[in-house]
Formats: C-alpha cells, structure tokens, sequence
C-alpha cells in the first residue's frame, strides 16, 4: 500500500515540477468562448449553443494545456493569441479615426485621408522600423545590454535605458532642450 502511494506522489510531484510557471492566455479556449457569448443576441440560444458545443470546449482547454500554452511558453508568443489581418478603429490624439490593422510583423496605420504608414519588427536586428511612401527608415533597435538605440528625426542617434531617466533623455534629445547649470 505504501508503494502505491510512494508512486502516486512521485507522478503528481513530477507534474507540478513539469508544468509550474507554464500557464498560458488559453487563447483558444477564450476564442472559442468570445464567439459562443456573440453568436446571436438571445442569451438562452447562445447557452443551447454553448451545451450544443461542449465537447468542443473540452477539446480546446485540451490543445491549449497540452500545446498551444506550452509553445506560448517557450517561445514567448500564442500562435492563436495573434490577431493577424483584424483592423480596429482607434481615436487619434486630433479626435480623428485610424485603422490600424495588425500584421504578422508589426501593424499597418490608415489615416483618415488614406495615409498608410506600416511599423514593422525584424526579429533578427531587433528593431522597430517605420514604412511610409516605399521608404524604410529604422526607428530604434534594442540593443543586446537592454538598452535602447534610438534614431533621432535629424539622423543622430542615441543610446538610453529602458527608464525614466532614459524617456527623459529622448524627450530632451527630440525637442533639442539642453539644460546648463552654473555655479
């Protein structure tokens, strides 16, 4: 009797080691749970919908554990948690409308008089650039040390931390703001 408890134990400490820290965003789980509340506008058909659908939603808490979480975990992105193509309409500091669609590599940014401007992420350099009318010009690069390359609109750069004191120092790098101090 002791043994099988002895081994019991042993497999559900093995299973807390193998799965700690591994929790995901269930994206497939929630994607599936954000269409059936949205599927008509009756509550009690979207809950015959929901029984209806059961298995499914045991099939993609499933997928998620197992797979789709454990891949969000080691590399750092839920292949399902992408928004990949959606647009969203977001206010502008001007009270104006802009599409924004999200693209595998970054977003695409529609003004309200048709302006497009795309800001894309390269993985391999590790940078931020910015598209605008076929011309590619590189916003920042995050440097291997963590801090911050930034590119300046006169073409200087600087290097800042990721702080307070480092969105100071770009603040005042971008308005030309030089501050002398005497004695």
């Amino acid at each position: 009797m002791k043994i099988r408890h002895l081994k019991v134990s042993a497999v559900l400490l093995a299973a807390t080691l193998l799965t700690s820290s591994c929790v995901g965003s269930f994206a497939l789980f929630n994607k599936l749970a954000g269409w059936n509340k949205q599927a008509t506008d009756n509550k009690f058909l979207n809950e015959l919908i929901f029984i209806l659908i059961s298995p499914a939603y045991a099939v993609c808490t499933f997928a998620d554990v197992l797979v789709i979480n454990s891949i969000e975990f080691w590399t750092g992105s839920n292949p399902m948690a992408q928004r990949v193509g959606e647009t969203q309409e977001i206010t502008g500091k001007d009270g104006k409308l802009y599409a924004v669609t999200t693209l595998r590599n970054g977003y695409k940014v529609k003004s309200p008089d048709g302006e497009v401007i795309k800001f894309k992420y390269d993985k391999k350099t590790n940078s931020w650039s910015k598209e605008e009318k076929g011309k590619i010009e590189e916003l920042f690069r995050i440097n291997d040390d963590g801090t911050i390359q930034a590119r300046l609109q006169d073409g200087r750069s600087i290097t800042i931390t990721p702080d307070a004191a480092g969105l100071y120092e770009a603040r005042m790098a971008t308005a030309g703001a030089c501050f002398w101090a005497q004695r």
